[in-house]
């Protein structure tokens, strides 16, 4: 039997190398005062795979911004980079990928209020009658008129889950604010 070395799209160890050696280099430039390099084209590009690699896992392919989650998630990265410390860990993969990670989840969630506005914002503006009335004047077929009141049932579910997410978030944050008092006045 032989072993085959299994071939990543990011090579850890020279990931890890990468960022020692721009770490340094950071460094010196600091202690000369002079202006920090910017990172290498590799650490560069190891950042843009791990986000677009992440960005085709089953949580994050069916979105239709994965672009800015790619974007969001390069950025983050480059917000956080010098907070990577190579003496405590040697996993950049890891870190990173968490970091691309939580940029996803908050651009999802951006993403999602943003809908929420919208979407508010016509079902406000559209009674029943008005409903009623579109549908009547439209192509009457059945097919035509059950595509409409399905659209308008997805409009009306999605801003009820997330106007029940949205409270779920209060009252766990009523939650631990609460816990946090009655912990502050046992002490």
């Amino acid at each position: 039997m032989s072993s085959k070395k299994v071939l990543h799209y990011v090579d850890n160890n020279k990931f890890f190398e990468a960022i020692c050696i721009h770490k340094k280099m950071v460094n010196k430039a600091r202690r000369n005062k002079e202006i920090p390099p910017r990172i290498s084209n590799y650490i560069g590009e190891c950042l843009f795979k791990i986000a677009s690699h992440l960005s085709y896992s089953p949580n994050f392919i069916n979105y239709t911004f994965r672009d800015e989650m790619i974007s969001d998630g390069i950025e983050n990265c480059l917000m956080y980079f010098d907070n990577f410390n190579p003496k405590k860990s040697k996993n950049p993969f890891t870190y990173f990928t968490t970091i691309i990670w939580y940029a996803f989840i908050r651009r999802i969630n951006r993403e999602q209020k943003s809908q929420y506005v919208k979407y508010k914002i016509f079902s406000s503006n559209i009674s029943s009658v008005d409903l009623y009335n579109e549908l009547a004047n439209e192509d009457s077929s059945e097919n035509n008129i059950l595509n409409n009141i399905h659209f308008y049932d997805n409009i009306n579910e999605f801003i009820v889950n997330f106007e029940k997410k949205q409270l779920k978030k209060k009252k766990q944050i009523k939650r631990k604010k609460r816990k946090n008092l009655e912990n502050f006045y046992k002490e």
